[in-house]
């Protein structure tokens, strides 16, 4: 894919999968995305079992977050991760919230802030998934979300929702 330089910035990543095996959907999307030109795996979190946010006639979800180091532009971040999605299956139906066998959100971008029609950061609605803030929380503990707080405070606030480490 193309993509243009930047100075490098601290991303986080959001994954999550609850179709067609989503562990190792999980682990092929780290391995894919790490594999990116301009992209080095920083951290990676522990896997999470978290029920559906959506409609609840579908699988539970198995959530990861990675930090990256990345010179990509956001833009050209996001066109990556989701060309990783399509590759593995991934099938936009509009359904929002449905089913899906990887969704990859990109929750930070340095200290930026992005207001853009195909992306949004930090992550709209991060300050309310406990399925993003704890693995968050996990790898970056001293982690300032732009315009919404620190990851300590945020994560006090936002109740597990029956969210489980995956031993």
């Amino acid at each position: 894919m193309q993509t243009s330089l930047s100075p490098p910035v601290i991303a986080y990543i959001g994954l999550g999968s609850n179709l067609v095996d989503p562990i190792v959907q999980i682990k092929s999307a780290r391995i894919a995305v790490a594999a990116i030109e301009g992209v080095q795996e920083m951290t990676f979190s522990s896997l999470y079992h978290s029920l559906p946010m959506g409609p609840q006639d579908q699988p539970d979800y198995v959530n990861a977050v990675m930090g990256v180091v990345t010179k990509l532009l956001p833009m050209d971040l996001l066109r990556n991760l989701q060309h990783i999605e399509n590759i593995q299956g991934r099938i936009r139906t509009g359904e929002r919230w449905g089913a899906r066998t990887l969704d990859l959100d990109i929750l930070t971008y340095g200290d930026q802030e992005i207001d853009e029609p195909d992306l949004i950061v930090p992550h709209k609605g991060i300050e309310e998934r406990s399925f993003v803030l704890c693995p968050l929380f996990e790898i970056a503990p001293e982690l300032y979300v732009p315009n919404k707080g620190s990851i300590v405070d945020l994560i006090a606030k936002c109740p597990l929702s029956g969210l489980k480490r995956i031993n």
